[in-house]
């Protein structure tokens, strides 16, 4: 009995209840065996009533007990991996979403920098990590990416997360150029670039800036050599420091520099002009019609197995946060829209991204490592 299931327990009663029963139709007389068949019949029908209620109970127990879990969940503090070094829209998302979840969820939220390949190493980490809701990751559409670019993943990257939600949607990167650089708008670069070769970093092979890069150059009929660095931060530090002639970041990144005067402002690769920065135009604009390139999304992943009811609580968490107001402006100032898409959605756009990413990839010819 200890180890049988509920549902088994339920049916070894029965059988046992009906053994009295069977009894007398085998050994009684002709009598007994009609009387023992009929009563056997209400007992049956009674047991079997009896054990409908019981299964229901036994569910509604477990469904009760998940969600308890839920509930009491969390209670310690949570660490949140970012698969990308401090600096870069990645970092700054997560912690400012953090400090939005941690009055509401009554703990505090730990964010772990692991950068290095693109985003690997951390996604591993959260891949190998307990799925008991303390260990989440959030990242980039860079995650989707990377199936296409790497022919060998130390996990599976469909079957070892469970998506949380995408807590924003990015309509365009900001293309910035360092100040010494003799060219102030899109069409002024092309021509450059025709000339003299142009190098641009970005967060890593496959990431969304080199996608960016990689199809600006084949719709502008340049080559652009591109420098890989591990993360947003160092890239941008990069054309901060004039390492590198230009960089595709996130607008939100971007903007004190471009303000400052510590970067010019070629362009913004979505569709529109961003709200902020009114007077700067989009590539399309700018000389190259037609070029539109959004930023994708930035989501919250857990590791597989982890409980329906911790994945629910945390997205129904997130999508309180994203309706406080200074963290909305903080977002849309930026070039960001707040999602918070349900899991089951966001698992359909995550595994749409994988495909759509892997035929841009094939296209911009981006081998694979």
């Amino acid at each position: 009995m200890k180890n049988l299931s509920t549902r088994g327990r339920i049916i070894l009663l029965v059988v046992l209840a009906a053994l009295p029963t069977l009894a007398i139709t085998i050994y009684g007389s002709r009598d007994e065996r009609v009387r023992a068949t009929m009563d056997a019949r209400e007992d049956l029908q009674s047991l079997a009533k009896l054990a409908a209620l019981a299964l229901m109970l036994a569910s509604l127990a477990v469904v009760a007990g998940s969600n308890a879990w839920g509930q009491a969940y969390p209670n310690r503090p949570i660490r949140l991996v970012l698969p990308f070094p401090p600096g870069g829209n990645v970092d700054t998302f997560a912690r400012m979403l953090a400090r939005n979840l941690e009055p509401q969820l009554g703990q505090s939220i730990v964010v772990d920098n692991r950068g290095g390949a693109n985003g690997i190493i951390g996604c591993d980490i959260v891949a190998k990590a307990p799925p008991d809701g303390y260990t989440l990751m959030s990242t980039s559409f860079s995650f989707a990416v990377n199936p296409a670019i790497y022919k060998k993943l130390p996990y599976a990257t469909e079957k070892d997360f469970v998506p949380i939600t995408n807590f924003v949607n990015g309509l365009g990167y900001m293309f910035v150029a360092h100040p010494s650089l003799p060219a102030h708008s899109v069409k002024e670069l092309i021509a450059l670039a025709r000339d003299k070769p142009l190098s641009y970093s970005s967060a890593g092979i496959g990431n969304g800036q080199h996608l960016a890069g990689e199809l600006f150059g084949l719709k502008a009929g340049i080559r652009l050599l591109h420098v890989p660095y591990k993360g947003g931060g160092p890239a941008l530090n990069a054309v901060l420091g004039g390492e590198v002639n230009l960089h595709f970041p996130a607008a939100i990144v971007a903007i004190p520099h471009v303000k400052a005067g510590r970067l010019q402002a070629l362009g913004f690769t979505g569709a529109a002009r961003l709200a902020s920065l009114p007077d700067v135009p989009t590539i399309a604009e700018g000389g190259l019609p037609g070029f539109v390139f959004d930023t994708g999304w930035h989501g919250l992943f857990a590791p597989a197995k982890t409980p329906a009811a911790i994945v629910n609580r945390l997205h129904a968490e997130v999508v309180k946060a994203l309706q406080e107001p200074k963290l909305r402006e903080f977002f849309v100032s930026g070039g960001y829209a707040p999602a918070g898409d349900t899991p089951a959605e966001f698992q359909k756009i995550f595994r749409a991204g994988i495909k759509r990413y892997a035929e841009i990839v094939r296209a911009a010819k981006i081998e694979a490592q």
